[in-house]
């Protein structure tokens, strides 16, 4: 028993978690292959490795995935200090090296000095497509203003399709249910299927950037009725309430006379029509720009403020109330009926407060960033 506990204590120090494993990096110049601060880790990697996210049979496991910053030409090795092969005859370590090569186009190098050579072959390099926004973001470390530009582009154009499947690599390890966009799809241009801010480019307001982009590229197309996106994240969200209460400073209809009348029709409509925004999210730009204009400290105004946001939130409540009060003429006695509804009752209103309070909290923080825009 002693041995076998012996065993599984060695065994243990040949398990690696995949998330510091794997080492991922942009690459511009070749001195950036072996400074440490420019690589970053996956989110994920439960996709490949299982939900436990670990690897098994080396010590010190490496899985470098390096991109060149343009075409994103990739490097990949792995890398490990020891192998329960080269100790033990009777377990094999996991294939890490066939995961990710069932993911990661073919065409990538093994070799670093054949990477460096791509390197200097993209220069040069282009993005590809139509450009539609330029914009700057102040860099502390460089102490000064950099240009970032985005690009729409479309399968047709020639190297992308390629250039896409090098870039969908990328999903795997930072959305948690990540698949590849099938690019043969004829709606694929009408998609906003995922969007991802590299962490080495994370907090300097890309993301807001590009959706915006997104909405004031597409708010044009009669084909476009509601720009959304299917089962976003919290942090998106975040990022859409900024941008579409940005975008609907613009409109008339939420102006500061008009927000203090309530949500009404004409938002919906001018929200509609030249944003492409929904009522639903109109319905939330509406609350936000209705909070920064409301003096708080002034309780009749908080509570005016309340009591609305409130009358909202309480829809589904009110509808499972509809629902119980349809079960109660089948249950008996009534009076265990009633005293059940009071309890329900009691309970929503709590699960109301604690509704407002999160969403009031939502809100500073979007006015918080307007602010500081």
């Amino acid at each position: 028993m002693a041995a076998m506990s012996d065993m599984e204590k060695k065994l243990a120090e040949y398990k690696c978690d995949t998330n510091e494993a794997v080492c991922l990096k942009l690459v511009r110049f070749p001195e950036d292959i072996d400074d440490e601060s420019t690589t970053f880790h996956p989110e994920y990697s439960h996709q490949l490795y299982g939900d436990d996210e670990v690897a098994f049979g080396y010590k010190g496991l490496q899985i470098q995935l390096y991109y060149s910053a343009g075409n994103l030409s990739t490097l990949f090795k792995v890398k490990y200090t020891a192998r329960v092969t080269d100790t033990f005859d009777c377990v094999e370590p996991d294939d890490v090296e066939g995961k990710i090569r069932a993911i990661i186009p073919a065409g990538f190098c093994c070799n670093t000095d054949d990477f460096i050579s791509l390197l200097e072959k993209e220069a040069n390099f282009k993005p590809f497509g139509s450009l539609l926004h330029t914009y700057k973001v102040h860099n502390v470390e460089a102490g000064e203003d950099l240009t970032f530009q985005i690009h729409k582009v479309d399968i047709s154009c020639p190297g992308f399709r390629e250039y896409n499947e090098r870039l969908q690599t990328f999903l795997m390890w930072f959305i948690e249910t990540a698949s590849f966009i099938d690019v043969d799809d004829d709606r694929w241009d009408f998609f906003l299927v995922q969007m991802l801010v590299l962490p080495p480019f994370q907090g300097e307001g890309h993301g807001a950037q590009l959706l915006e982009t997104v909405h004031r590229y597409y708010c044009t197309s009669a084909k476009v009725q509601d720009i959304t996106a299917e089962d976003p994240t919290e942090n998106y969200v975040k990022l859409r309430d900024f941008v579409l209460v940005k975008l609907c400073l613009t409109l008339s209809s939420f102006s500061s006379e008009k927000l203090s009348q309530g949500f009404s029709e004409e938002m919906v409509s001018e929200a509609r029509e030249k944003l492409k925004i929904n009522k639903k999210h109109a319905r939330r730009v509406y609350e936000i720009l209705r909070l920064r204009n409301t003096d708080m400290s002034d309780e009749e105004k908080a509570r005016e403020f309340r009591l609305e946001v409130k009358k909202r939130l309480y829809g589904p409540y009110r509808k499972n109330q509809r629902e119980l009060t349809k079960m109660q003429k089948c249950l008996r006695p009534e009076e265990l009926a009633s005293h059940i509804s009071q309890m329900d009752t009691r309970l929503q209103h709590e699960e109301l407060e604690k509704s407002y309070q999160d969403v009031l909290a939502e809100y500073r923080r979007v006015l918080e960033r307007l602010a500081q825009a």
